[in-house]
Order: C-alpha cells, then structure tokens, then sequence
C-alpha cells in the first residue's frame, strides 16, 4: 500500500488531459446553438477584460502548438503518439474557447458554465501531475515540465478572470438597476455573491421600494403568457375533440397583437343547446396542469436534474463515513487516505450544495413565473366573462383564485421534485442498507410499504378537506369584500354585529375544517416521524435476531443511510399536502378559465361610410343567458334601432323596460340571439353609474389617450368641473380616492362625461349622465355637452334618460316597453300620435315644469295634444307583466342579470362603488386640503410597512393568542422527545461498544449474549415508543393551538375594523383591507403552524447536534464556538433584508387586488372604450413589480442557504480531521456517532437559520393583522348607563347648540357654531353650493363624525352620551344611492330578524313590492346575489323604502333617494313617504331644490354656516335671500 497518492503517467497523459477537453466537445454544439440564438449587442462595452481572457487562450494554444510541435520532433513510439493526441485536443480546446469567449462578449452574455467548469477541470487535472513532478523526479525533458508550470499558472488566471463578468455599465430599467444577476459571472450565480450588495443595503438601511433592481427579464410576465395562452387554445380544443358537445371555445391570442376583445374563451355561436346538467364542481374541464408541463416543464426539467445529482452525491457520505470508521480501528491503513477522506467530505458537501441551491432556485423561479402567468390570465379572463360567468363567479372566489391558488400553484412548484426525489433517494438508501445489513433491510422494507395505505387514506381525506376549505374561504371573503364596500350604510343602520356575526358563522366552518385537517395533520406527523426510527428499529432487531453482529461501522452506516431516508419519508405528508392543495387549486382555476366568455362577433365593427348610420340594429332578440326553455322570452325582442351619424337619440322607458340592456346589447355584453348589430367608429361611453379609477382627476378625465392641452380644457369647462377644481385642493392633480371616494356622485358623473368627451369619440352612448346632478348644472351640460349646441354636436349620441325636459331638443325618440321599443320618431311626432308617451308626458307635466329650463311653450302644447287619453296614468307605457317583472328582477338593472351592471362592469360592483358614501363629500375635501398638500394631495395612503426587527409583542401576541398553557405544553413535549431521540443514538454507541458483543469469542447463542442483545433491543425500542408517544402528544397540542391562534387573530381584526371610523375606509382601499383577510389570515392558518413547527423541530435538533458532537469529540468544541458565532452574525446580516423584502412583497401584493377590484366594477367601461389590453399590462406591471420583492427574497434565501452550507461542510470537515487526527484515543463508535451528527449539524444549522428568518418574515403577518386590530376606533356601540328608553325618540324634535364639527384633528371646521331647533314631526329641507356643509351636518345628527364643539339634542337627549347603536338604529336615513347586501331578500330588511313576516310583508305592500316578491318561488328567501345585482335599480330604490319603513323612526334623513330613479318610482317613494311619515320629523337633503318646495321649513347652509332658516315660500318672496338667489339658479323663479 503506497504511502502517497499518485497516478501512473499514462493515466496523467491520457484521462487528466482530455477529461476538461471531453467536457467541452460535449457542450460545445448545444452551446454554439444557444449563442446563435442569443441577439446581438448594439452597443459593446468597454472590452480589456475580454481582450485579456482571449490572449491567455491563445498564449495557451501556443504552449499547447509548442508541445505538439516538440513531441513530434523529439519523440517517437507509442508514449510520443499519447503525448500529441493530448496536446492536439488542448489546441483545439483553447481555440474553441477563445471563439467562445469573443462571441459571448459580441452577444452580451455575461456568464457561463462551459468555459466556467472547462478552466476548472483543467486547472484539478493538472494538480495530481503538478504535484507528481514536485515530489518526484521523473526522467522527462526539462521543456515538457515547464511547459505544464507555465500551463498550470495560465489556467489559474484564466480561472480567476472568469469569476468577473466581462459587462458594461448598463441602462436603467423603468427607473431601476437591471437585475444584478443578468450581469453577475458564472461563480457569483451559482454562490448567489450577486445578492451581497443588497443584502449589504439592507442591513445598513431598512430597505425601501426604490432600493430594489428590475425584475429579470426571463421572470416577466409578458415572456412567458403567450406561451401559456397558445397552450391553453391547444388543450382546449384536444378537450373540445373529448367531449362531444362543448358550450364554449377557445380563441386566444397573445399579448402583443390581437385586439383586446379577443377572449379566453368564447361563447359558440351555432351552438343552440345546453349541456346536460352535471355538478359544476365535477364538471369535466382541460387539463391546466398539461398546459403548465408544456410552457414551464424545460426549467423545472433542470431544476430536477440538479435535484437527481444532488441525491447521487448525498449517498457519498454515508460510505465516507464507513471508510473513516473502519480508518480509525484498522491502524494499518495509510495516514494519508483519512486526509483524502476528510478533502472528500468537504468537497462532496459543497459539491451537493451547489446542485441543491440550484435546484431550489430554478423551481422557485419557475414558481413565481407560473403565479405571475395565472394571475395575469384570471385577470384577462375576469374583463371577458359574460353575464352567465360573471354570475358564477364572484368577486371575492376571483380574488381567492389570485390571491390563494395561484400561490398555492407557484409553492408547490418549488417541490414537485419531491415526486421522483423521494422513491430515488428510499431505492438507492435501500440498495446500500442491503450491501450492510442483508435481508433485514427487507424488515424495513415492510415497514414502508404497510405505511403507503395510512398516507393514501390522508391525501383522499386531507382532500375533501381542503374543497370544503376553499368553499368557505371564497364565501367569507365574498361577504367581507361586500361589507367593507358597503361599510357607510352598516354604520349608518347599526349593522356591524349581525353581518360580524355572520362573517363569524362562515369563520367557524373554515375553523372546523381547519381543526380537523390540524388533527389529521397531527396523526400524519405521528406516522411519519415515526417511520424512520421504526424502519431503523425492525432493520436492527432483524438483522441482530438473525445471529448478526451489529458493529460500529455497519450501525452508523446504516444510520447515516437511516437520516438520509428520514427526509424523503418525512417529506411524504408535505409531498401529499401540496399536492392535495395544488390539485384543487388547479382544478378551481380551470373552472374559472373555463367559464363562458362574450362573442366578440356579437357586434360588427366597420369602417364609417358618408351616408351610413353610426348605429344600426335589424331585428335582433337579445337575453342575458341562454334558457334551457326553447319557449323563454328574451330581455329584448325583435330591436330595429338606426341611429344615424351626427344625431341625438333618445331613449326613454319605466323600471325594467329595458333602456340598460339596450345599451349592452349595443355594446356587446349581451347574448344575441338572432339580428345583426354594426356600430361604425370609435365608442365612448358614459355609464349609468359612473366609475372612476383611484387616480388624479386629470388622469381620470385622460384615461388612457395621449395628452392634448386644448381638448382637456374643453372639456373641464363643458362639464362644469371649473369651480369643482377650485375647491379640491390639488386641482386636478389631486387624487380623487378609491373609487371617488371624496367627490358627490355629481362630480363623478361629470368626471365621467369630461372623460367621454375627451376621447374624442364618433359614438357616445350616455346612459342616464345627468341623474345625479344639480338641475342648473344638468341644463348646463345638456346645453354645453349634449345638445344639438354642445361640444358632441355633430357626433353621434345615443342618450338614455328619465329626465322629459330635455326631450324635445332631440333628434329622435326610442320608447322602450316590455322588452321591445313601442314606439320611435321625434319629438313632435310622438306628442302628435297621443300614445303612451303622450300620456306618460301628461302624468308628469306638472312636477317637470317646475325644473324644466325653458320649455314652457312645449309644456303647453303637450298637455293640448294629449288632454284625450282614456288610459291610465300609471299604465302609460303600458302594465308589467309578471314575466317581465321577474326579467327585471333577475336581470338587475333594466334587466340586467345576476352579476351584470348597467353601467359598469356588474351590479354588484356598482354596489360596492356606492355604498361607502352617499351624499356630498366635496366638505371633505375643504377641509382636508392643507393636510392634502402636506401630503402631496395623496388621499389614498401607501399601505404602510414596518422597519426593523418584529417587536416582540407580535410574538407575545401570537402566543397569548394561542393559550399560553397550551404554547408551553406543545414546547415541553417537543423537548421530551428530541431528548428521546438523541439518547436513542447514545444507546446504539453503547450497544455497538459493548465488549463482550463485539468479542468473536463470544458464542451468539450463549443466554449472556442473548440476555445483552435483548438489553439493547429492548432499551432501543422503548425509547422508541417513548419517542412516538411524546411526538403524538406534541402534535395533538400543536393543533389546538394553532387552530384557537387562528380563531382569536381573525376575530380581533374582524371586531376592530368594524369599529373603525369611517375615516379608516376612506382612505383604506377596500382591495387593502381583503388583503389581510384573504392572504394573511391565509398565512396564519396554513403556512406559520407549519414554519413554527419547522422552527422548534430544527432549534431542539441543532441543540442535540451540538451537544452530541462535543460530548463524542470535545476538541470539536474549538470549531463549534467560532461556526456558532459565524452562523448568528450570517442570520442577523440575513435577516435585515430578508424580513423588510417580506414586508414590501406584502405591501406590494395589495395593489395587484386593488387594480382587479376596480377594474371589475368598470369592466363595461373598459371594454366599451376598447382599452382592455391597456389595463391587462397595467396590472402585469403591478404583478411584476410585486416580483420583484419576492425574486429578490427567495434569492436572498439562497445566498444564505449556500454560505450557511459552506460553513456546515467546514464543520463536517473539522469533525472527520479531528476523528482523523485522534484515531489512537477515539473507538469507531464515538467516531461514527460524531461524524454522523457532524453530517446532520449543516442541514440542522442551515435549517434553523432559514427557519428561523422564515419564522419572522412570516410572523409579519400576526403584525400586519395586529396592526388593524389596534387602529382607533369609534365610541362605543353601546353605553348602558345612558341607555334611552324602547320608545326613544317618541316625539322627533332635534337641537343643535353651537355646533361646530372638523373631520380631523388639526384641520378646519366644516360647521361653524350652528344653532337651530326641528319641531316634532317637522319637515326641513337642507340645501346649499357645493361644499357648504350639507352632509356634514346629517353625518354629525349619526355622530358619523364628531362634533368639535357644541351638542346635539334628540328630544332632550345629547347624542354624545349615547352609545352610537343606541342612537344610529334609532333614526333612520333613505340614502341616495340603494345598497343591497348579498343574502335573502328578508336579511336585507330585517338582519337581526326582529320583526314579524307580517310586518315584513306590511313593509313590502308599503314600498310597491309585495307583488313583485310575491311572484317569486323563495319569496321572501329569495338571494338578492351580491350587492343586488338580481334587483333593478328602481327596485333596490323601494326595498331600501320598504327597511325604512319597516324601522319607522321618529326622524328620517332623506339624501335625495330619488335621483337616480325614473319619474314614476320618484312618485311612489314620495308618495309613500308623506303618507307613512306624516307624523315623524323628516330631515330632506336637496340637490334639486323642486323637490323640497312644500318643506315647512328650508336650512340653507353657505360654508357650513346657517344663512336661512324658514318657510321657503316666505323665502322666496325676498329676492334678496340666499334661497331665492338658488331658486333663481334653478330656473324656479
């Protein structure tokens, strides 16, 4: 046996030398295609770094030339032929390198591998002959040996120049660094040294958003969606050849070319049949996982190939491990293999850690591709939906399928290695027990397979678990999305705790589902932590019993191979919990993409002729979704409608006639059943309800076309918007809020027509524009805008209103009856014919002189003309039938259908739009406009992110949350059975140490060594059971704490927030507060239970490592001290950026909710003016950014991992030098017990870190939930002391003393000191300008917001002593905009479910409605669908009537309720409130002053000062008063 390590010179000449050579001629092709395919730089950097690697190379080639040319001249025979075939190959290999290397710098190619691994290879090969030639003296020419000097030092330079990117300075990417990486070299990508200057920054400075790079370019959205799109076309139609009879197709394009119309998925046109009706959850739908395999399986095929390496050299050790023992007790052996054996160690430690990070990272990479692609096709799909896919598909299940499965999809793709890793790892760990332990490993064997039927049971049930999960997850999240939406209108009703409490029934069935898959969880932890020690227990007993000796060297092989198989057999749960989770994540995602589209071929588009009409329907039937019924009547039917260029066109009707689906049917969100539609040019609309962007007004009125100056102004002074933006305090770059949140629905709608009238359309569509303004300004923009003299004159209008004044200075005339247009023609023809139009104008003539501007000549000849008609007033257009009301009924507004809107994307967005404000909220904005500039005019906040380290009251938090008796439990029984486990492998020392065992002499049979033998067996099994029993209780414990931390934590955020003030909601976007909701909640219940018991497993496991290792070889504690120290200042260096790039991912998620939440209630907007793709690259730029916080976190958990593995193999190696080092005072036990856990102590210490950094990023989210639970809040619901009598107030008289009110703190008043007494069962009108302090005063009578000063008496009684449940659920307020909530028809009225359904059905008849749901099937059960989109608008209108009167209170606030409603619902809802409101004190706010005329009294306020307060007749006799100047504005007077 050689006493040094040396080859043979042949072996030196031959596989030494073409070995680096090999590996280049087998990359070079692939390589010289990649290059090929790469394009080429237009701009090359500065090149002395490349010129000098190029010179070493050919330096190279000529030592190489030198070489050949000298043997062939010098030598001869055989060796002389090896020597020129080597360095033959060595010229061309430095050739093709420089090629290489010059074509990599022409292309802009920063680094690879080839060249990278080519020097390295080279320089280890010629160590061994190096070192050979030192040591030796070798009879070969002098030339030769310097030539291999002069190689050996060129190599290492080249070596050392490749670990520099040859890259210039490059440009800025949308205001940030490119991405360090594209610009970093081989070695730093793979050591991850790319992230060290963040990580730097980071640990300096708490990171900020402006700190961070660009977002690679392969991680973009835009690189990978058309790749997925052309995938998903393809398997859907492979699906549509499956199934015989398909509802839906596919046409997909991508992102760069095809117009925004072009959808997902599309409705067939010849298809006239339903499918047979099957459940929708089990419902056949493509396969989304075959579509992901096509577009991502490349780069997680590489991310497993590194997996398959790493495994391979994960077996290394164990055998290292064996050599090293047998090293120690064999003395014979050579000092210099124990050496080798320790070099070994240490570089298949490294060597594996480069495999793994990779691994990890190409996954992880992938993972957040396949988020970012999801995200990006829900979004696309959710603007494309028809009416029948918006029904099935709420908001908040949307949310959920971004939010929730497409993280769930982007995690489990970082670990599908798991799926061929772990049978890998347990087949070769099983192959090399057999070459130790024989046929006991078949024991084992066993063991496992007994166990595949326990985990095949927890995947089917952890399953149904998980869809029963998602259910009330999408469910919960549905209603919480409604009620911070309509968060003003549960305020102002005192109803929080009935929808809190309703929040909390769904919580509780997520808690009940989240216990049981806890306790499965915990029986799966059981099993499988269990698994390894009884496969090592049976393989032992096995092999012992059979008359074995187990010996040190076999024993801690064995258990080396033991440890290994317990990570695959461990990560079998996780294996089948993600792939559980990703399996119906996937399947509700491909529900979703499935669901039906619009037809873009439902609207022909074409080029405008001279002579043509913009507009042109022919005998088309159009209905919301199609009716299994052959015999269903459609929404609209046989429609002729030729609107011709440059007119205006009217188009009038009741509630439910049809006017709103008449302009989706124009537009293409209908279904169209037969007909044709053509519109010819541009269209802009401007909806029913007006939708506006959380964005400056300029932007707003901008929307997406370029800026022009003139065009800008003209239409901010035609829409009356001038004085508007003297008041906002940024003018028009203040940011106008969530939604407008802090503009009157006035000036919304204004925004709204401003933003039409800019884009400078051919068509404009103008459903209902002026019903939410002022009469003075609505005669101002009908003359400036609108009409034949407005800035459209000369466009084509199609213009949709309730309003008759303005109908004789219109082109045309469109009566809409039942479904069908009864009537057209102009204005004098229709008076002349004496119909139902004649007769509707008669009804109403009186109301309407009193606001109409100037047409009393036209008044008068109407009433002429008509003075005959025998029909009935109130059947003018003709009675509704009960199929038509239940059209109307179910197809929302006008016939809209659930999940529909007439103005925007759905009913149900317009709820949400509407129900956090519902009168002026310009008095805001007054006030708030010294604080706006300070925060430059921003209303909306940045959602803030805390810096620093978590305080450690989150954690306190979190434990207090979770019962602290049941936190030190789960702690102790963790503690007992690492204990366990540790003496588990102390006792095998002592076993495999035992004297008389291990002497030969011993006879196996003897009843002494039998006795001994079953000592240890037994000793190692009980401490085994004592082990599952500890882990059982552990896991038991754990689960009911957590599921307890989870109930607690929701419950105090749900309870805070709904206290907060109105304030909060403002300036909190709805999409924010979801957020916490939705996917921090979501982190809560799922992924912190798993980190935290990841963290203490891996905490108690470094502790035993430590402990183990220095009690086996105390010199080890030399090495342990300093690694400690080094491990603690990595994670401290680490975790300052780890823990502020979790906190900006998550503040930059919101965003991305935020965006959709809009769009969705703008969807008909968007598409109506063709600007779908305009918002599909928006919210990819959000998702983008949002990855990039994530990249450069997952990143920087590499570079951790990779430098914390670096310093464990540092330690592996210290262990085996120092067994090495002592092998004359150390027995092959200690030995293998110290190596073994010196193998576990990287993993372990790695692990803790990593655990430990993810425990506290994710921790951020009890912060973030404890942050809301913690936000000020409003006084209290209810004060018992103070509370009023039952019948409070029985008389309705209100005071007010020196009132004076501010929003704010620091800001100025709103109200100044006003003064003023209502008598009982008084009617007063409140009226004012803009801004005057109108709906201040009525928020303050709810204490809305609190009075500065002054007090505010309800029949004697201060408000501010009362509980503000105590006063708000005794007054009642009839809002202007009609909120309805998901849920019955009789929650909606009644939600604490205090009245009778008598007096229900008595609210009803009262509010015109007990017909209406009288006819329907659930009656009163009947589901209103989210925000009401099964009601019209008219009909909302009277159901929140029929809650009024249904409370009937002694006070009643009126905030114009009838502005938005047709004349003949504005006639029943006054009527009605006279008539059951005779005898209470109504509170009217007035926009239209006619309609307050008959008031008793009239407040007029002038910047929150009262100026008048008498009758209004007595008023209006004074020319000189305030009132009669508005009047006069009005045209009253």
């Amino acid at each position: 046996m050689t006493a040094r390590p040396l080859f043979t010179w042949c072996f030196e000449e031959t596989v030494l030398r073409w070995l680096p050579c090999l590996w280049l001629a087998v990359c070079a092709l692939p390589y010289a295609v990649y290059l090929k395919r790469q394009p080429r730089l237009r701009q090359l950097p500065k090149q002395r770094l490349n010129v000098v690697k190029i010179l070493i190379c050919l330096t190279l080639a000529g030592l190489a030339a030198t070489e050949l040319i000298r043997s062939l001249t010098h030598r001869a025979g055989q060796v002389s032929t090896v020597i020129v075939v080597g360095s033959g190959i060595q010229l061309a290999a430095y050739l093709l390198v420089s090629v290489f290397i010059r074509v990599e710098f022409r292309k802009g190619i920063a680094a690879c591998g080839v060249p990278f691994i080519f020097w390295l290879l080279s320089l280890l090969c010629d160590v061994e002959p190096l070192y050979s030639r030192l040591i030796m003296d070798r009879e070969e020419e002098a030339l030769f040996q310097d030539l291999l000097f002069a190689r050996f030092g060129l190599q290492a330079l080249s070596l050392v120049l490749n670990c520099y990117a040859d890259v210039g300075r490059q440009a800025l990417v949308d205001g940030k660094e490119p991405c360090p990486e594209i610009r970093s070299s081989f070695l730093a990508r793979v050591t991850f040294f790319w992230m060290l200057r963040l990580l730097y920054r980071g640990y300096k400075v708490a990171l900020e958003e402006n700190h961070l790079f660009a977002l690679n370019p392969r991680d973009s959205t835009d690189r990978h969606l058309p790749k997925f799109m052309a995938a998903w076309q393809r398997q859907w139609a492979a699906f549509k050849r499956r199934y015989s009879s398909p509802v839906v197709r596919v046409s997909v394009t991508d992102s760069d070319g095809g117009s925004e119309r072009t959808p997902l998925l599309q409705q067939q046109q010849q298809q006239q049949q339903q499918q047979p009706k099957t459940d929708k959850d089990d419902a056949p739908t493509p396969s989304l996982t075959r579509v992901l395999a096509r577009v991502f399986l490349p780069r997680l095929a590489a991310a497993w190939l590194c997996k398959f390496i790493y495994d391979l050299l994960q077996f290394v050790n164990p055998s290292l491990l064996k050599y090293v023992i047998e090293y120690v007790e064999d003395k014979d052996i050579p000092v210099w293999k124990g050496y080798f054996y320790a070099v070994a160690f240490f570089c298949s430690s490294i060597t594996g850690t480069f495999f793994f990070h990779q691994l990890f990272h190409l996954g992880m990479t992938a993972g957040m591709q396949i988020k970012a692609v999801l995200i990006a096709a829900i979004y696309r799909k959710s603007l494309q939906l028809n009416p029948a896919g918006r029904k099935d598909s709420t908001v908040g299940e949307v949310v959920n399928l971004m939010s929730v499965d497409a993280q769930r999809l982007q995690d489990v793709a970082g670990y599908l290695w798991m799926l061929f890793s772990a049978p890998l790892q347990i087949t070769i760990a099983m192959v090399l027990l057999w070459q130790e332990l024989q046929a006991s490993v078949l024991a084992g064997l066993a063991v496992m397979i007994l166990l595949i039927p326990v985990n095949g049971f927890l995947a089917s049930v952890q399953r149904r678990l998980q869809v029963q999960q998602m259910k009330n997850k999408d469910n919960r999240i549905k209603l919480l999305n409604e009620i911070f939406s309509g968060i003003k209108v549960l305020k102002l009703y005192a109803w929080e705790l009935s929808f809190q409490r309703q929040v909390e029934d769904i919580r509780e069935l997520e808690l009940t589902t989240l216990r049981k898959a806890a306790y499965l969880n915990a029986v799966g932890t059981f099993t499988w932590t269990c698994a390894p020690f009884l496969v090592t227990l049976t393989t032992f007993a096995t092999y012992t019993l059979l008359g074995n000796n187990l010996t040190s060297a076999k024993a801690f092989t064995a258990l080396s191979l033991f440890n290994i198989l317990r990570f695959p057999i461990s990560m079998l749960p996780m294996l089948v919990s993600y792939c559980v989770t990703a399996a119906v994540s996937v399947r509700r995602i491909s529900k979703f993409l499935s669901s039906e589209e619009l037809d873009p071929d439902v609207v022909n588009r074409e080029q405008h002729l001279r002579g043509q009409p913009r507009i042109e329907v022919r005998e088309a039937d159009f209905c919301w979704e199609r009716s299994p019924s052959a015999s269903a009547e459609p929404t609209l039917s046989n429609v002729n409608l030729i609107v011709p260029d440059g007119s205006l066109t009217a188009v009038v009707g009741t509630v439910g006639s049809g006017k709103s689906s008449l302009v989706s049917g124009i537009l293409g969100d209908m279904l169209k059943l037969r007909g044709q539609v053509t519109l010819r040019g541009s269209v802009a609309l401007v909806a029913q309800q007006a939708w506006i962007q959380n964005a400056t007004l300029r932007d707003n009125v901008k929307f997406v076309s370029p800026w022009n100056e003139t065009r800008y102004q003209r239409a901010i002074e035609a829409c009356a918007l001038r004085p508007d933006l003297d008041i906002l305090p940024g003018g028009d770059m203040t940011e106008i809020g969530e939604k407008g949140i802090n503009l009157s629905g006035g000036q919304k709608q204004r925004v709204s027509l401003a933003r039409a009238v800019y884009q400078d359309a051919d068509i404009y569509i103008l459903d209902d524009p002026l019903s939410a303004v002022d009469s003075h300004v609505g005669k101002h923009i009908f003359d400036n805008v609108i009409g034949p003299n407005g800035v459209l004159a000369g466009k084509t209008r199609l213009f949709v209103t309730n309003a008759l004044q303005w109908l004789p200075f219109v082109d045309n005339i469109v009566v809409l009856n039942h479904g069908q247009l009864s009537e057209q023609g102009t204005y004098e023809e229709l008076v002349s014919r004496n119909g139902p139009f004649a007769q509707f104008l008669r009804q109403y003539m009186n109301e309407e002189k009193e606001s109409d501007s100037g047409s009393e000549g036209e008044d008068d000849e109407i009433e002429q003309q008509a003075a005959a008609s025998p029909s009935s007033p109130a059947d003018a257009f003709g009675p509704r039938s009960p199929a038509r009301s239940r059209k109307s009924s179910e197809g929302g507004v006008d016939g809209l259908p659930p999940g529909a809107s007439a103005g925007s994307a759905s009913a149900s967005g317009r709820g949400r739009r509407l129900s956090r404000r519902m009168s002026s909220r310009v008095e805001d904005l007054v006030q708030v406009k010294e604080e706006t500039k300070k925060q430059n005019r921003q209303l909306i906040q940045d959602e803030r992110s805390e810096t620093g380290n978590v305080r450690l009251t989150v954690f306190i938090s979190y434990f207090r949350s979770m019962n602290a008796w049941l936190a030190c439990l789960f702690f102790l029984f963790f503690l007992l059975y690492q204990a366990a486990s540790v003496y588990s492998n102390i006792w095998l020392t002592f076993w495999t140490s035992d004297p008389y065992l291990n002497n030969k002499s011993s006879l196996s049979n003897s009843s002494e060594y039998v006795n001994k033998r079953n000592m240890y067996l037994g000793g190692y099994g009980g401490i085994g059971v004592a082990q599952s029993v500890f882990v059982l209780l552990f896991a038991i414990v754990a689960a009911m704490a957590f599921v307890i931390s989870s109930r607690q934590l929701h419950s105090k955020m749900l309870s805070n927030i709904l206290k907060a003030p109105m304030s909060f909601f403002d300036t909190t976007p709805v999409g924010r507060i979801v957020n916490r909701f939705s996917r921090d909640i979501e982190t809560i219940d799922s992924l912190l239970p798993q980190m935290f018991r990841s963290w203490i497993s891996t905490f108690f496991n470094v502790v035993s490592t430590v402990i183990v290792i220095s009690y086996s070889t105390p010199l080890f504690m030399t090495v342990i001290v300093p690694l400690g120290l080094l491990y603690f200042f990595i994670q401290r260096f680490f975790i300052c950026t780890s823990r502020q790039l979790k906190r900006l991912e998550s503040t930059t998620r919101s965003p991305i909710y935020t965006h959709f939440s809009e769009t969705v209630t703008g969807t008909q907007t968007i598409r109506a003016y063709a600007v779908v793709d305009a918002f599909v690259t928006e919210s990819q730029r959000r998702v983008d950014f949002n990855q990039i916080f994530y990249f450069a976190g997952i990143s920087s958990n590499r570079w951790l991992g990779f430098h914390l593995e670096l310093c464990g193999a540092l330690a592996v190696f210290a262990a085996t030098l120092f067994a090495v080092l002592g092998r004359d005072t150390i027995s092959g036990a200690i030995v293998g017990l110290s190596v073994s856990y010196a193998l576990q102590v990287t993993g372990a210490l790695n692990w803790m870190v990593r655990m430990s950094s993810d425990l506290e990023t994710n921790i951020v989210s009890v912060e973030r939930l404890e942050e809301y639970a913690s936000i000020a809040t409003e006084a209290e619901w209810d004060v018992p002391e103070t509370r009023p009598p039952p019948n409070w107030p029985d008389r309705g008289s209100v005071s007010m003393h020196d009132l004076a009110v501010r929003y704010r703190d620091g800001l100025e008043l709103v109200l100044h000191g006003l003064t003023c007494d209502v008598k009982p069962g008084e009617k007063v009108g409140i009226v004012g300008r803009t801004g005057a302090g109108k709906s201040s005063l009525t928020l303050c009578l709810f204490r809305i917001v609190e009075a500065a000063r002054g007090r505010v008496l309800i029949d004697g009684e201060d408000i501010r002593r009362l509980g503000l449940h105590q006063l708000r659920s005794r007054i009642t307020i009839l809002p202007q905009d009609p909120v309805i909530f998901s849920g019955t028809l009789r929650v909606n009225l009644d939600p604490f479910n205090e009245k009778t359904d008598s007096e229900v059905w008595t609210a009803l008849e009262l509010a015109h409605l007990k017909d209406f749901v009288a006819r329907l099937p659930e009656g009163l059960a009947y589901q209103c669908g989210e925000g009401g989109s099964n009601l019209s608008v008219g009909q909302r209108q009277l159901l929140c009537l029929a809650r009024t009167l249904l409370r009937k209170s002694k006070i009643l606030v009126l905030d114009e309720a009838t502005a938005a409603v047709d004349l003949e619902t504005d006639s029943l809802i006054q009527q009605t409130i006279r008539r059951e409101f005779k005898d209470s004190t109504v509170i009217t706010i007035a926009h239209r002053l006619n309609t307050i005329l008959d008031s008793d009294r009239v407040l007029v306020l002038d910047r929150g000062v009262i100026k008048e307060f008498e009758n209004p007749r007595t008023l209006l006799q004074r020319p000189n008063s305030s009132f009669y100047s508005m009047a006069k504005d009005a045209k009253l007077v």
